[in-house]
């Protein structure tokens, strides 16, 4: 039962990690300090998503599921959790370079727009 629990805290700092990747940068308005957790934190973001690399979470609840008794689940946590529904078969790569260039987007404009404050 801890390992679940466990697995499950690490599936809630995933998307804790990808809300910050998304939207981190809109609290460069009130925390400027943020922009140097924020930034090594969208390039990690923009990364998995670009080349198809794994985040390290991932495995990491996979091997606290298991060792829980449930089943660990195929694919990234972003196809597990968030498009599994559209896409059964598996998230093509030119989604997944989609989505870094809307995390890259969304990002340009908040730090566009701290910038445009700052002067």
């Amino acid at each position: 039962m801890g390992y679940l629990i466990a697995a499950n805290l690490v599936m809630l700092l995933h998307y804790g990690f990808l809300v910050f990747a998304a939207f981190g940068g809109f609290l460069l308005r009130w925390w400027p300090g943020v922009m140097w957790w924020h930034l090594p934190v969208v390039t990690w973001g923009v990364a998995i998503a670009a080349i198809g690399w794994t985040c390290p979470l991932t495995p990491l609840e996979n091997r606290l599921r298991v060792a829980g008794g449930a089943l660990p689940y195929e694919g990234g946590f972003i196809e597990h959790y968030m498009t599994a529904w559209a896409y059964p078969d598996g998230l093509p790569s030119s989604v997944m370079n989609l989505l870094g260039l809307t995390l890259l987007a969304i990002n340009a404009l908040a730090y566009g727009l701290w910038l445009s404050g700052r002067h």
